[in-house]
């Protein structure tokens, strides 16, 4: 059996980097994700929202993906930017631009995908993109799950939330 040749030190030092990065933004956003749901969720029943994402889903796909494109491009970059600003101690100013591009993510991107995603799909690109950045969420999310951190993190929420139950009750006594 012969093994593949193996990349060059540069190429593999970019991908290190890369998924380094896709990973950080992965865990970033899936920490950010309960603490949006509750507005996802209210937004999405906006009888407003809703026409807007009828719209969109009667949309031809290659003017579905353009409507996509505009906040995407804005907004991901704007993420790695408000990150940049926190690590170089501008940490308002990057908590603020990390926060806007995250709404617009969330509000814009989210919904607009969710409305047009059957007919997105069809591009085998797109399908074949979305299959692996999902197949690598889960990865991230499967690994950061078995961790001693992530347990002990869950830990320490369950006994706040268990506090904070535990107090209430009290002070209604």
């Amino acid at each position: 059996m012969t093994q593949p040749p193996k990349q060059p030190l540069p190429l593999r030092i970019l991908l290190a980097v890369a998924k380094g990065v896709l990973a950080g933004l992965v865990l970033l956003d899936e920490a950010a994700r309960p603490l949006y749901r509750p507005l996802s969720r209210w937004i999405a029943r906006l009888r407003i929202v809703a026409r807007m994402e009828e719209a969109v889903a009667r949309l031809p796909r290659l003017a579905i993906l353009i409507v996509l494109a505009v906040p995407f491009v804005v907004a991901e970059p704007l993420k790695l930017v408000g990150l940049l600003l926190m690590a170089r101690g501008r940490v308002v100013a990057g908590l603020v631009i990390l926060a806007l591009a995250y709404l617009a993510s969330f509000l814009l991107v989210e919904r607009i995908y969710h409305a047009g995603r059957d007919k997105l799909l069809t591009y085998r690109w797109l399908a074949w993109l979305m299959g692996m950045i999902v197949s690598i969420r889960e990865r991230l999310l499967a690994w950061v799950r078995a961790s001693a951190a992530y347990a002990f993190a869950r830990r320490v929420r369950d006994d706040a939330r268990e506090w904070w139950r535990e107090s209430f009750r009290k002070d209604r006594s």
